[in-house]
C-alpha cells in the first residue's frame, strides 16, 4: 500500500466530504480514503498495482470536485529534435502527480501541470536533468503555495459573485417589499401595473439565479447524480422552487388556487446572495485557520550563499545539494540543515524550540534551516535539504495532523451522510402536510415551509466543526513547541487519565553530570587543584562517569593537565601520574584495597547514593582527598510538570530499567508516587498494556529507541524531541524543546480543543434541531409564526461562520507553563540532531 494526497476544490460541507470519500472508496485498489473539509485535502491509501493518481482524480472530478493543480514553465536547454521532445515529455509524464506535460522544441520550453501534494518543482527539474537536458525556471510564480493561490482565487470569485448578486438583489428586494406599502403603491402603479413590476422582479432575479447561483447548480447536480445530496442540492432545490413557482405564477396564474399565485423572486435572489455572502465570510475565516502552515512556509529561505570551487555564489534554495558549503552572515537565515565547519555565532531557534534566547553555536554544532543567525558569521556543510530538513518535516507533521480525522469527526460524517436525504424527505412531508391540512392558500403555505426546511438544514456547520478546531489547535501547538503528528492525538490526549514516563532522557537529562565534589579537611584549601588532578586522571578513562568529571572541571574553568602515566583496574578504579603526583579514583573497595581510610566520608557517600547519585573517592599521593558524586540530573521543569499533571487530575507513574533504589530516589525528587523499576526494554510495552487493561487511558512519554514499542502501545505516545528518530516516528505527540512542561501545555491545549469541537457540534446540531421545526411551521398554529426562507438562508450562513470563528478562539490559548530548552555543553540544542 502507498499514500496519495492532493487538494480538492469546491467542497463546502460534510456532505461534500462524504461524497468525495464515497467516490474514492469505490475506486478498485483504494483501501481507505480520508477527506478534510478545512484543509480541502484528500489522503488515500491505495494499492499501486490496481489504481493510480489519474484514476483517483477522475473519480473526484466526476463527483464534481476538481483537484488543486499547479502549472509551471521551464526552459529546457539542449533539445535538438522531436525525439528530444518526446523523451522529456515521457520522462515527465511518468512522474507521479504530473497531469500534463507539453514540450515545445522551437521555444525550448516545457509547460507542466502537476499536483503539488504528490510531486514537487524540485523533482520536475531533476527529472528533466536525468533525461539529459538542462532545466531553467521561467515562471516567476512557481513555488508559490498552490493551496493559498486556490484560496485566493476562490475568495476573489466569491467576492465578485456577491457584488454581482447584491447589485441585482438590492433593487429586487426593495421593489418587492415596498410595492404593497400604501403611500408608495399608488406612485408605483402610476408608473407600471403590478404585473409589470413582477416582470421587473423576474428580470432582476434571473441573473442572480442563473449566473451568481450557477455554482449551486453545478455542484448540486453532481451531488444528485451520485445519489449523495448535500448543501448545494438543498440551495439548488430551494431557490429553484421559489423561482419556478414565481415564474409559473407570472405566466400561468390560472393553474393556482385562489390567492396562491404569489411571487417569490425576491426570496430566491436574497437567499442566493445571503448564502454567497456567508460563503465569502466563511472563506476569509477558513483561510485564517491554516496560518500556522503559512507562517512556517514563510520561514523557508529562498536563496543560499554557496561556496563551490572557492567561488561564492547566490543560488536558489532548490539548487543546494547535500555537501555544499554555505556562508551565513549576521542577520541572515540559515538556508538548510547542516554542521558548522568554520566560525561561530548565536542563533535564534525560536521557530523550532519556542525558546526565545539565542543558542551558541560553534564548529561541529548542528544548525537548522530557517533559524536566524544573530551575531557572528560562519560556514556550514549542508546535511539535509528539501523535504528532509527539520522545518519541512515539521510542516509535514502539522499538515498530516490537520488532515487526519478524529473519531468524533467520523461520527459526524456518518450523521451528515444521512442527514441531508432525511431533510429532503422531511421537507417533502412538510409540503404535503401543509398542502392537505393548511389554511388557504394552502399551496403558498406548503411552498414557504418546504423551502425554509431545505435551507435551514444545510450541514455546513457540522462539516466544519472538527477540522477547523483541529487546524487551529495543531497550529497553536506548533507555536508552543508541541507537534501533534496526528489530529486524533488532540482528541485522545484530552481523555487520558494516566501518564507513564521513562526516566533516563525524559525526566532526567540522560547524561552523567558532576553534581558534588567534597574535599577532605587536609585538602580544603586546594579544591580547584584537586579537581584538576582528578579530571586529568579521568581524561584517560573511557567510562561515562569520567567524561562527566572532565566536563565538570572544564565548566569551572579549570585546566585539565596532561597525564604522564595511566593504569585502570577494572571493577575498582584508576591510577595516574599527573604533574608528578599520584592520583587514584575509584569505589570504596578500591580505597580500602589501597589501604586508605575513609572515615566519616562514608556517611557522606551514603547520603549521596540515597539521592540517586553515584559516589566515588579520590586520593592524592596516598591520602583521601575528595568524595566525588556523578548523577543524571533532573531536567529543568520536571518537578513542576509532574505537579501540574497532578493538578489536572492525572495519575503519574515512572517506568525505568534502572534499579529500584535509584528509581525511587528520582521519583521522590519529582513527586511521582508509582514506580515501575528494573523493567527490561521489551517489557515496557507490556507494562503500558497492563495499565490499559486496568481501564486507564494511558499516555507514555519517552525518548529512546527502546521506548518505541511503549510509545506505539500507549493511547497517546509522547516523544521527547531531543530523543531518537525512532522514538519520534513512533509517537503521536512530540515535545520539541525536550521540556516535560510541554506535556502540561499539550494536555491543556487538547482539552481546550476538544471542548471547542463539542461546542461547535452543540451549536451546529442545536441550531438544526431548534430551527427545523420552526421552518416547518410547527409553531404557526399556536403563535401564527412562519420562518421566511430568506431568514432561513441567513441563519444557515451565520451558523457556519460561528463555528469557524469559535475555532479561531484557540489561537488565543495561553500555555499553562513556560518551557525551556535542553542543550548540550557545546551550545548545540539536542533536537537538531534528531528532529
Amino acid at each position: 500500500m502507498s499514500d496519495v494526497s492532493f487538494r480538492v476544490q469546491g467542497m463546502t460541507c460534510a456532505s461534500c466530504v462524504r461524497r468525495v470519500e464515497k467516490a474514492l472508496d469505490n475506486v478498485p485498489g483504494v483501501h481507505k480514503s480520508t477527506v478534510n473539509l478545512s484543509t480541502n485535502k484528500a489522503t488515500i491509501d491505495i494499492n499501486p498495482d490496481e489504481t493510480n493518481v489519474e484514476i483517483l482524480l477522475a473519480a473526484v472530478k466526476d463527483a464534481g470536485y476538481p483537484a488543486v493543480s499547479e502549472t509551471v514553465d521551464y526552459g529546457v536547454m539542449g533539445m535538438t529534435c522531436a525525439s528530444c521532445v518526446g523523451r522529456v515529455e515521457r520522462a515527465l509524464s511518468k512522474l507521479p502527480g504530473v497531469l500534463d506535460a507539453q514540450v515545445n522544441l522551437s521555444m525550448e520550453r516545457a509547460s507542466i501541470t502537476f499536483l503539488p501534494d504528490v510531486t514537487s518543482a524540485v523533482e520536475l527539474r531533476a527529472t528533466i536533468a536525468d533525461a539529459g537536458y538542462t532545466p531553467q525556471l521561467l515562471d516567476d510564480n512557481a513555488g508559490d503555495d498552490p493551496e493559498q493561490a486556490a484560496r485566493v482565487a476562490e475568495f476573489k470569485s466569491l467576492r465578485f459573485d456577491v457584488i454581482f448578486a447584491a447589485s441585482f438583489t438590492i433593487p429586487l428586494f426593495t421593489i418587492a417589499m415596498i410595492k404593497f406599502y400604501a403611500p408608495v403603491e399608488e406612485v408605483m402603479l402610476s408608473i407600471m401595473s403590478l404585473e409589470g413590476w413582477i416582470w421587473v422582479e423576474f428580470l432582476l432575479a434571473a441573473p442572480v439565479q442563473f449566473w451568481a447561483g450557477k455554482r449551486f447548480y453545478v455542484s448540486g447536480w453532481a451531488e444528485i447524480k451520485h445519489f449523495s445530496p448535500g448543501m448545494s442540492s438543498l440551495v439548488m432545490l430551494g431557490t429553484s422552487a421559489a423561482f419556478i413557482y414565481s415564474l409559473l405564477a407570472l405566466f400561468v396564474p390560472e393553474i393556482f388556487p385562489a390567492g396562491a399565485a404569489n411571487s417569490y423572486f425576491e426570496a430566491a435572489g436574497v437567499i442566493i446572495t445571503l448564502i454567497l455572502l456567508g460563503r465569502l465570510l466563511e472563506s476569509a475565516a477558513k483561510g485564517r485557520t491554516s496560518e500556522a502552515i503559512k507562517k512556517l512556509m514563510q520561514l523557508q529561505s529562498k536563496t543560499a550563499t554557496v561556496i563551490r570551487g572557492g567561488v561564492e555564489m547566490e543560488l536558489p534554495i532548490d539548487d543546494v545539494i547535500v555537501g555544499d558549503v554555505i556562508q551565513v552572515k549576521p542577520g541572515e537565515s540559515v538556508p538548510v540543515d547542516g554542521v558548522i565547519t568554520e566560525g561561530s555565532s548565536f542563533i535564534d531557534e525560536a521557530m523550532i524550540t519556542g525558546e526565545p534566547i539565542p543558542v551558541e553555536k560553534s564548529i561541529g554544532a548542528e544548525v537548522v534551516g530557517s533559524t536566524i543567525n544573530k551575531t557572528g558569521a560562519f560556514q556550514f556543510k549542508a546535511t539535509r535539504i528539501g523535504k528532509d530538513t527539520v522545518l519541512s518535516r515539521i510542516i509535514k507533521m502539522v499538515e498530516d495532523a490537520q488532515s487526519s480525522k478524529p473519531e468524533i469527526q467520523k461520527i459526524a460524517d456518518r450523521i451528515a451522510g444521512v442527514f441531508v436525504p432525511v431533510v429532503i424527505v422531511f421537507a417533502t412531508l412538510t409540503f404535503a402536510v401543509w398542502l392537505i391540512f393548511g389554511p388557504d392558500p394552502a399551496l403558498s403555505f406548503a411552498f414557504v415551509t418546504a423551502v425554509s426546511v431545505l435551507l435551514i438544514a444545510c450541514p455546513c456547520a457540522m462539516g466544519l466543526a472538527t477540522p477547523t478546531a483541529i487546524m487551529v489547535g495543531t497550529g497553536k501547538g506548533a507555536e508552543l513547541g508541541v507537534l501533534f503528528r496526528k489530529g486524533t492525538a488532540l482528541e485522545q490526549l484530552a481523555k487520558i487519565d494516566t501518564v507513564i514516563m521513562d526516566k533516563t532522557g525524559t525526566l532526567t537529562l540522560g547524561r552523567p553530570t558532576l553534581t558534588d565534589f567534597i574535599v577532605t579537611e587536609d585538602f580544603s584549601s586546594d579544591e580547584a587543584e584537586v579537581l584538576g588532578l582528578v579530571a586529568a586522571a579521568e581524561s584517560k578513562s573511557e567510562h561515562p562517569i569520567a567524561d562527566a568529571i572532565v566536563k565538570g572541571a572544564k565548566d569551572k574553568g579549570i585546566e585539565v593537565l596532561g597525564v604522564d602515566a595511566f593504569e585502570a583496574e577494572p571493577g575498582f578504579g584508576i591510577e595516574a601520574m599527573v604533574a608528578g603526583r599520584k592520583v587514584n579514583v575509584g569505589a570504596d573497595r578500591y580505597m580500602k584495597k589501597l589501604g586508605i581510610e575513609l572515615g566519616d566520608t562514608e556517611n557522606k557517600a551514603s547520603a549521596l547514593a540515597e539521592q540517586a547519585k553515584s559516589p566515588l573517592y579520590a586520593a592524592v599521593d596516598g591520602k583521601l582527598a575528595a568524595v566525588v558524586a556523578v548523577a543524571d540530573p533532573l531536567k529543568d521543569g520536571s518537578k513542576e510538570a509532574v505537579a501540574a499533571l497532578h493538578k489536572l487530575g492525572l495519575s503519574v507513574a515512572m517506568l525505568t530499567g534502572d534499579n529500584a533504589k535509584t528509581a525511587k530516589a528520582i521519583a521522590g525528587q519529582v513527586g511521582i508516587d508509582k514506580v515501575l523499576a528494573e523493567v527490561l526494554p521489551d517489557q515496557k510495552a507490556a507494562e503500558v498494556a497492563g495499565q490499559q487493561q486496568s481501564g486507564g487511558n494511558v499516555a507514555f512519554v519517552g525518548d529512546g529507541i527502546n521506548d518505541a514499542p511503549a510509545l506505539a502501545q500507549a493511547d497517546v505516545g509522547i516523544a521527547i524531541g531531543t530523543g531518537t528518530d525512532i522514538a519520534i516516528e513512533a509517537a503521536d505527540v512530540i515535545l520539541m524543546s525536550g521540556d516535560l512542561r510541554g506535556i502540561v501545555n499539550a494536555a491543556g491545549l487538547s482539552r481546550q480543543t476538544l471542548k471547542t469541537i463539542k461546542m461547535n457540534f452543540f451549536w451546529a446540531y442545536a441550531y438544526n434541531v431548534a430551527l427545523i421545526p420552526l421552518a416547518a411551521g410547527a409553531f404557526y398554529p399556536l403563535l401564527g409564526v412562519l420562518l421566511n426562507p430568506m431568514l432561513a438562508a441567513g441563519a444557515m450562513s451565520i451558523s457556519s461562520l460561528f463555528v469557524v470563528t469559535n475555532s479561531l478562539r484557540l489561537k488565543g490559548f495561553k500555555a499553562p507553563l513556560e518551557t525551556a530548552v535542553v542543550s548540550k555543553g557545546n551550545g548545540n540544542t539536542e533536537i537538531l540532531q534528531t528532529a
